[in-house]
C-alpha cells in the first residue's frame, strides 16, 4: 500500500495542477476587455451612445477601436475616452480595476453627479479628465495617493468643495492640473517647485500664499480667488504704518493724477480745428453720425455697444480747465507712461498723444473709443475701459503680455496699454470701416457709401470670425471662453470686408460684477441655468452671430446693460427669426442671394442654430465648428 501511495500521490498533484490551472484560464477567459467593458457600460445610464459595445465584436483591432469610445494599441485598450455623450449613473471602478493597462480616462462634459469615482483603485492611470460634469462634495486628503503614474488631472467646471487634497501634491510625475470654476477652499498643498507646467486654480474661493513651487506660473492660473496672494499674484505682506512724509506723496500723487486725466479727457475730446467748424467734423469719417442724427432706431441701438458711429462731442465751454491745470498735467506727464507691446509697432509718448486731434469713435458701457490722429498721417484708436480696478497691475500686465504675443490675421492687435487703479487705455490700430453691426444695421442713410454686403461677403466674414475664434482657443487654453464678448460690434472689417476680433480676453480682467451684467459669455443659457460659462459658451456667441448675419435681425437681449432675460429670451428671438422650419425667406433682403445659393446659406443657418443651442452637450466644439463652416462654399 505504501508502493501504490507513492506512485499516487504526484498523479493528485499533476490533476489539482491541471485543474487549477483550466479554473484561472476559465475565470481569465470569463473576464475578457469585452466582457469587463459591457459590465462597465451596464452601469451607467443614458447609455445609448455605446450601443455598439457588445461582445459579438472585439473592442478594438489592432490601433484601431471597433467601440466607440475606445483608445486601442494592439489589440488592447488602453484608454476610455467617453466624452459628450450625456452619460449618467455610477462609474464603476471596482469592473474598470480588471484591466491593468488602462492609462486614460475621459468622461468630459458629460452628467455625472455626487462624489468623484475612487480612480486611487486604478493605481496604472497617467490622465484623469472628469470636467463638465456635476461632480461634488470634498475630495478625501488621500483620495489619489498611490498614483504613481498620473500626469493629468483635470476637475474642472464641477461642483467641488473643501480642499485641494493634499496627495494631488505628492503624486512625483504630476505635471498638468485643472481645478478651475469649483469652490474649493483653504490653502493650495505644497507642490515641489519646478515639478507642475500647467495648473488652473482660478474661480475657486482658495486662500493664503501661493506655494513658492507654483510661483513662476501664470498668474491667471490663480486669479478669482480674492484671498490668495503671493507670486505671482500681489504680495502677501504689506506694511503695519506709513510715515507721514509718504502719506502726503501719495495723496500728491493721487491729485496729480486725477488733474491729469481729467486733462486727458478734455483734450482728447477736443479738435485742433477752430470752435466754429467742430459741429460740422465730429463724425467718424463724416459718414456714421448722420444714421445716429436721423430717426433709424436700428442704427440708434448701435449707440449703446462699444463699437459703432456716434455724433461729434460737444466744443468745449469757456469754463474748460485753464493753464494751471494743464501746468498740473505736463508736471504728470511723466508718470502716465505707455507701455508698448509690440516691437515694431509705432511708438509715442503721452505728450504725442494729448497733443492728437480726437474724435469719438463710439461709447457703452465699459467706456469710450476715440481716434485719435498723432500727425503725418499716423492715426491709432484709444479705447477708456473702466470696471477693471479689481485688477492689480502685476495681474493686469501680464494679462495685457499674453495678449501681446498673439498675431493673426482676424485678429485686431492690440499695440499699448496705459494702467491706472480707475481705468485703463488701450491702444490699436484704426480700422476704417466701422463694424460688421454698422454694415448690418446702420440701415439706408446718406452715411451708408457702400453697398450692403452680398453672400460671399458674409460668408468670407463668417469664416474669418470662425478662425480668429479658433486662433484664440489654441493659444490661451486656460480660458474658459477665450474671447467671451463676440457680438457683430466687436468685429472690425477692413477695406476687403476681412474680419478682425475686437474687445477679446475682456473676462479676466472685467470686474466681476459688471462682467456677468454685460459682457456677452453671462448671457449665454449655461450661465443662466448654472452660474458657469464652458468651453462652448463661445461657440454659442458664434451661432448668434452667424444667425445676425445671414437674417440682418439683431438680438436685442444683447443690448442689455443687466442680468435680464434668459435663455428662453433668446431661443425665443432665434425662433421668431428662424421658425420652427426655416425656408429662404429669412433670409436679409440685401444680401443679394441667387438660387443657386440657397442650399449653401442654408446649409450655413442650420449649422448657426446648431451651435447656438440651448444644450451645452448637444452643441459642437470649436474645431468641429470650424470645420463645418469651412465647408461652405459661396455657391
Amino acid at each position: 500500500m505504501a508502493r501504490i501511495g507513492v506512485i499516487v500521490s504526484p498523479r493528485l498533484r499533476a490533476s489539482t495542477l491541471l485543474l487549477t490551472i483550466l479554473i484561472l484560464f476559465s475565470a481569465s477567459f470569463g473576464d475578457s476587455e469585452s466582457d469587463v467593458l459591457v459590465k462597465f457600460k451596464d452601469s451607467l445610464k443614458n447609455n445609448g451612445a455605446l450601443s455598439n459595445w457588445h461582445p459579438g465584436t472585439p473592442p478594438c483591432n489592432g490601433d484601431a477601436e471597433n467601440w466607440v469610445g475606445l483608445l486601442c494599441e494592439q489589440g488592447t485598450v488602453w484608454g476610455l475616452r467617453l466624452e459628450n455623450m450625456g452619460l449618467e449613473g455610477t462609474i464603476d471602478v471596482d469592473t474598470l480595476t480588471k484591466m491593468p493597462k488602462l492609462r486614460v480616462l475621459s468622461l468630459v462634459n458629460n452628467n455625472f453627479n455626487g462624489p468623484l469615482p475612487e480612480v486611487k483603485k486604478l493605481h496604472s492611470l497617467k490622465a484623469v479628465f472628469l470636467s463638465n460634469n456635476k461632480f461634488s462634495g470634498e475630495i478625501p486628503p488621500d483620495f489619489f495617493a498611490g498614483m504613481l503614474a498620473l500626469k493629468k488631472v483635470h476637475l474642472a467646471n464641477n461642483q467641488l468643495s473643501g480642499e485641494i487634497p493634499v496627495s494631488l501634491s505628492t503624486l512625483p510625475r504630476l505635471m498638468e492640473v485643472t481645478l478651475q470654476n469649483n469652490e474649493f477652499t483653504g490653502l493650495i498643498p505644497p507642490f515641489p517647485p519646478g515639478r507642475i507646467k500647467t495648473i488652473d486654480l482660478s474661480n475657486n474661493k482658495l486662500q493664503g500664499e501661493v506655494p513658492r513651487g507654483l510661483s513662476q506660473l501664470p498668474a491667471s492660473g490663480f486669479e478669482g480667488n480674492l484671498d490668495l496672494c503671493g507670486a505671482p499674484l500681489k504680495s502677501c505682506t504689506a506694511p503695519n504704518k506709513l510715515s507721514v512724509g509718504t502719506i502726503v506723496t501719495v495723496v500728491i500723487l493721487l491729485v496729480l493724477t486725477s488733474a491729469a486725466l481729467v486733462a486727458v479727457v478734455v483734450i482728447l475730446l477736443r479738435r485742433r480745428s477752430p470752435a466754429g467748424q467742430q459741429a460740422e467734423a465730429g463724425s467718424v469719417g463724416s459718414r456714421a453720425a448722420p444714421a445716429m442724427r436721423q430717426g433709424n432706431q436700428k442704427a440708434a441701438d448701435l449707440d449703446k455697444m462699444e463699437k459703432g458711429a456716434v455724433a461729434a462731442p460737444p466744443p468745449p465751454s469757456k469754463s474748460s480747465p485753464g493753464k494751471k491745470q494743464s501746468s498740473q498735467a505736463k508736471k504728470s506727464e511723466h508718470n502716465m507712461k505707455i507701455t508698448f507691446l509690440k516691437e515694431d509697432g509705432l511708438k509715442f509718448d503721452m505728450s504725442d498723444l494729448l497733443k492728437a486731434s480726437a474724435e469719438v469713435l463710439g461709447s457703452g458701457v465699459f467706456g469710450s473709443t476715440y481716434k485719435a490722429d498723432l500727425g503725418n498721417g499716423e492715426v491709432v484708436v484709444v479705447k477708456r475701459f473702466k470696471h477693471m480696478s479689481n485688477v492689480n497691475k502685476q495681474d493686469f500686465s501680464e494679462h495685457m503680455r499674453r495678449l501681446g504675443r498673439l498675431s493673426h490675421q482676424n485678429l485686431l492687435p492690440i499695440s499699448g496699454y496705459y494702467y491706472r487703479k480707475e481705468e485703463k487705455l488701450f491702444v490699436t490700430d484704426y480700422v476704417d470701416n466701422f463694424s460688421l453691426a454698422f454694415h448690418l444695421h446702420a440701415g439706408n442713410t446718406p452715411s451708408r457709401t457702400q453697398s450692403p454686403l452680398n453672400w460671399p461677403a458674409r460668408l468670407k466674414i463668417v469664416k474669418g470670425v470662425a478662425k480668429g475664434l479658433q486662433y484664440l482657443y489654441n493659444e490661451l487654453p486656460s480660458l474658459t471662453a477665450p474671447h467671451g464678448h463676440l457680438k457683430s460690434s466687436n468685429v472690425l472689417l477692413d477695406g476687403s470686408n476681412n474680419p478682425l476680433l475686437n474687445d477679446y480676453c475682456l473676462v479676466p480682467i472685467v470686474n466681476r460684477e459688471e462682467a456677468q451684467q454685460h459682457i456677452i459669455s453671462y448671457k449665454s443659457p449655461e450661465f443662466r441655468q448654472s452660474g458657469r460659462i464652458t468651453k462652448k459658451t463661445d461657440v454659442w456667441s458664434l451661432g448668434i452671430l452667424i444667425i445676425e448675419i445671414l437674417t440682418g435681425k439683431f438680438p436685442p437681449d444683447f443690448l442689455q446693460d443687466n442680468k435680464g432675460g434668459s435663455e428662453a429670451d433668446v431661443a425665443a428671438w432665434v425662433e421668431s427669426v428662424v421658425g420652427e422650419e426655416p425656408t429662404a425667406e429669412v433670409f436679409d433682403k440685401t444680401i443679394g442671394k441667387a438660387k443657386r445659393c440657397d442650399a449653401e446659406m442654408m446649409k450655413l443657418l442650420k449649422l448657426g442654430l446648431e451651435l447656438c443651442q440651448v444644450d451645452v452637450e448637444l452643441r459642437p466644439d470649436i474645431l468641429e465648428a470650424v470645420e463645418k463652416i469651412e465647408e461652405i462654399k459661396e455657391e
